[in-house]
Order: structure tokens, then sequence, then C-alpha cells
């Protein structure tokens, strides 16, 4: 009993036996400070590294069927103007340049409430700006299908700016709200989000134009585009979900997501530079190509399908995209199809049969939208947390806004009468190509910073 108490209680001998948990004690506490967010470049990656993304599930999947839904409503009703333009021009007596910018402004104002309805995204806001924002854009519609078509003002006011601004409030955190679900597949989920425009592409301009020809007018052919927007965007309000903390929410000694911050990253300048070059001469098909068709004394039929085969097109380049950059990379995804966007709007000018305006459609369809379902997944792949995932997007649409405000019109000046295609069609090729050229530096930039070719 007394040696079982005396090896109990034992006291440290001279040798030190009890120094060496002490010492362990110490290193124990050690490694536990050492993992906590002391400085502010170590805090972010410790933060990253907890977060767990389902990458599937049913939640994630309802998610990108949400922002389908919201891409099919707002970018696929924009990417349609070419019917609008074409039935504006015969209806109005302004010229086809003054025509294009209430498309200019739709897109324009679309991209540019990317800056503040991303940052509020980041902020926990997501409901809150999705039903106001489709609440504003429905109403817009409505407006539109009131306005007088002879009126400039009214339908500029109407389409132009309070659509812009109803669908650039929701588009951008339906894109962002992707990065809480997904992160290995988060290129393919934003790609299949966005071809909710190029499904909205071929499906507006077909009703559209078949409403505006039979008899029901324009009035309440807008209507009923409203009332089917009405419904999609309620069924996405219900189906969009977060599931991250929000910005106002991150852990002690986390940085917050800086305008200023993103702003000074050298690579993403240059990226942006890319995207504004290219997208400066992109939409000049989906705004013309109709224009075109009709110009070259083609069938009127074919001309109403010109821009729902272009849009069809771009349903497979969209699909197609995401899952090419999750496997090799968003940039080196981004440099070829640029590269053959550039090329394939020279070809325009030789498509003047149907076979070579279907083509066309096709292949420009396919090339442009993939290119379009890039530039998100790009900018988000550029992030340090998830709290800069919307303000990264946001800012990079804000930025790109100014370059589809003036692109079209621009195309428009140089259009004149219609005689002279081959002035807007040379501008935006060698733009497109000039934002491959600034893509190429930009994944060199990436390729340093990360030390992989697979960026």
């Amino acid at each position: 009993m007394s040696e079982s108490l005396e090896t109990k209680y034992t006291l440290p001998d001279e040798k030190g036996v009890q120094e060496q948990p002490a010492d362990e004690e110490v290193q124990r506490v050690d490694d536990s400070t050492a993992n906590l967010p002391q400085k502010e470049e170590r805090s972010e990656p410790n933060q990253s590294q907890q977060i767990v993304f389902p990458d599937g599930g049913r939640q994630a999947w309802l998610t990108v069927l949400g922002g389908w839904l919201v891409a099919f409503c707002t970018f696929g009703f924009a990417s349609s103007y070419g019917v609008f333009q074409d039935y504006y021009v015969e209806e109005n007596t302004s010229s086809a340049s003054n025509i294009s910018w209430i498309g200019s402004l739709q897109l324009f104002f679309m991209f540019l409430m990317g800056l503040p309805s991303g940052k509020l995204f980041d902020q926990g806001y997501f409901h809150h700006i999705m039903i106001v924002g489709s609440v504003l854009y429905v109403f817009s519609l409505m407006m539109l299908s009131i306005a007088n078509t002879t009126r400039y003002y009214e339908l500029l006011l109407a389409q132009g700016i309070s659509s812009g601004l109803g669908s650039g409030l929701i588009l951008v955190p339906a894109l962002s709200v992707q990065s809480h679900h997904w992160r290995k597949r988060r290129a393919l989920a934003m790609g299949i989000v966005l071809m909710g425009s190029s499904s909205g592409g071929v499906v507006y301009p077909i009703m559209l134009n078949q409403l505006f020809n039979n008899g029901l007018g324009f009035a309440w052919s807008v209507r009923a585009a409203a009332f089917m927007t009405l419904g999609m965007l309620v069924l996405a309000n219900f189906m969009l979900s977060t599931r991250l903390p929000s910005a106002k929410q991150r852990p002690p000694g986390a940085p917050s997501p800086s305008v200023a911050k993103v702003a000074t990253d050298g690579p993403y300048i240059v990226v942006l530079l890319s995207i504004f070059l290219g997208l400066w001469g992109l939409l000049y098909p989906y705004f013309y190509l109709q224009l075109w068709v009709s110009s070259q004394g083609l069938s009127q039929t074919l001309a109403f399908y010109s821009v729902a085969i272009l849009n069809a097109g771009s349903t497979l380049g969209r699909a197609s995209a995401g899952a090419l950059a999750d496997r090799i990379g968003a940039f080196n995804s981004i440099v070829p199809v640029s590269f053959i966007c550039g090329g394939l709007v020279f070809a325009m000018l030789g498509a003047k049969t149907p076979g070579g305006v279907i083509a066309f459609a096709i292949l420009y369809g396919i090339f442009s939208g993939a290119y379009i379902s890039l530039c998100p997944p790009l900018l988000a792949a550029m992030a340090r947390s998830t709290h800069e995932v919307g303000l990264r997007i946001g800012l990079g649409y804000f930025i790109t806004s100014f370059a589809i405000l003036t692109g079209t019109p621009i195309s428009g000046a140089l259009l004149g009468s219609l005689d002279r295609w081959y002035k807007p069609t040379l501008f935006s090729g060698v733009v497109i190509l000039a934002g491959t050229a600034t893509a190429v530096v930009a994944r060199a930039m990436m390729v340093k910073r990360k030390g992989t070719q697979l960026v």
C-alpha cells in the first residue's frame, strides 16, 4: 500500500523526468496557438481549408437550376435584342446606331449592377437583392409592353435602363451563390447556369418573332414574355440558397473583402482588360445578324430564326466550356476560344447563303457561348477566399459593362448604311483578337503565381 502511494505521488528526481512532459505541454500550447489567425496572410488559407463543399446533392443542383432560370430570364432576354433591333428599325425613325443603344444600355446596366449586387451578396443580403431585383425586372417588362414604339425615350427608359437595373441585381448573385455549393466542379456549375441565357436566347426570339408577326401586336407579345419571366423568377427565388457564412460573419482577424485590394491585383487587372476587349466585339453578331440576313435579301423566316440558331449554338458552347475549364483550367480554355471567336467574326461577311448563315450562327454561337461561360469561373478562380467571389465577379462585370455599352453602338455607327458591313466586322474581329493576346499575358502571370501550367 505504501509502495503504491509512493509510486503515485513520487517527486521529480534529479534526472528531470518531469521536465519532458512540461516541455511537451509548452510545445502543445505553441502548436495550438500557431493555428490561430494571428496574421492576416495566414487566416484566410486556414479559414478556406476548413470549408467543405458538397460538389453535388439535392440543394446544390436546385441552386444550379434556380441560377439557370435567372440566366434564362435576364441574359437570355437581353441576348434576343436582335429581334427588337429589327422591329424598332422598321417602326422607329431613329437610326440603327441610336436604336442599338437601347440593347447596349440594357446589357450595360445588367453588368454595371454586378459590383453593388456582388458586394451585397458577400455581405449576406442574397435573398433581399434577389426579391428586389426580380420585382423591378418584371415591372420594367410590363412598362415596356405599354411603351409607344415610335417614342425612342420610352423604349430607352423601360428596356434600356429599368430592365437592365433589375436584371443586374439578380444575375451576378445567382452566379456567385454557386461558389457556396461547388469547388471542384464550380466552372461546370456556372457553365450550366449560363446555359440558361442561351436557352432563353433561343426561346425568346422565336416566341417574340411569332407573336410580333401573327397579329398579337407588340404590347401583348411583350406581356406574354413578362408573365413567363415572372413565373420563372418565382421558382428561382425558392430554389436558390446560400450555405456559407457571409463576409460579416468571417472569423476574427480575417481581412474584409476590399475593392481597392482586388483592383490592385496585377493578374486580375490584365484579365479584366482581356475580357473588356473580348466583349467589346463579341456581341456584334448577336445584335446585327438578323439585320445582316435581311440586308442580303435572304428569306425573312431565316432572318427571324438566325438569332435563335446563334443562341442554340451558344447553348452547346456553354455546356462544354465549364467541364473543359474544370479539367484543364479556365485560362487554358479561354485563350483558344477567344482566338476562334475573333476569326469567326470575319466569316460573317461570307455568310450570304442560307447554309452559310446557319453554319456561321452555329459555330459562332458555340465559341462565343463558351467564352461568355468561361468569364465568371475565370474571375472566381482568382479569389483568395469565398468571401471575395461575389466582389471579384461583380467588379469584373462592372468594368466590362462599359465595353458592352459602347461596343454595339460603335458597330452601328461604323455600319452607317447597310452596304458598309466590313467596317463593324473589322472592328469587332480586331478587338477580340487583341483580347486574346491579353489573355495570353494574363495566363503567363497566373502560371508564375501558382507555379503550375494548369491554370
